[in-house]
């Protein structure tokens, strides 16, 4: 699979923010509530909405609700194209053209 500029940049955008990492590596350890993430990162909870959206549109996350709760997981599915994305845009080809004869 060939990944766009844009779904390139929506994986790594949710993986650039400090935060985001920080709840990624909480979310490690398997589901956690809303409640948990709010408690774990000192964070309001507009500001983790905010995060949770990113990382959710990224695909890396899913979210169920559950009451009145939301409940956030890594998908892996999510997870593992974020790795192929990676190989794929950090691989090189030994086929590519000289940009200068010297």
């Amino acid at each position: 699979m060939e990944y766009s500029d844009k779904q390139v940049t929506v994986i790594f955008k949710a993986l650039c923010d400090e935060n985001r990492v920080r709840i990624f590596r909480l979310l490690q350890g398997g589901e956690k509530c809303a409640c948990h993430l709010l408690e774990e990162m000192d964070l309001s909870q507009p500001t983790l909405s905010h995060h949770m959206k990113i990382l959710c549109d990224s695909g890396l996350v899913v979210g169920r609700k559950e009451g009145k709760w939301m409940h956030y997981s890594i998908s892996p599915q999510g997870a593992l194209s974020a790795m192929k994305c990676l190989g794929e845009i950090t691989s090189v080809s030994e086929a590519g053209s000289k940009c200068c004869d010297k």
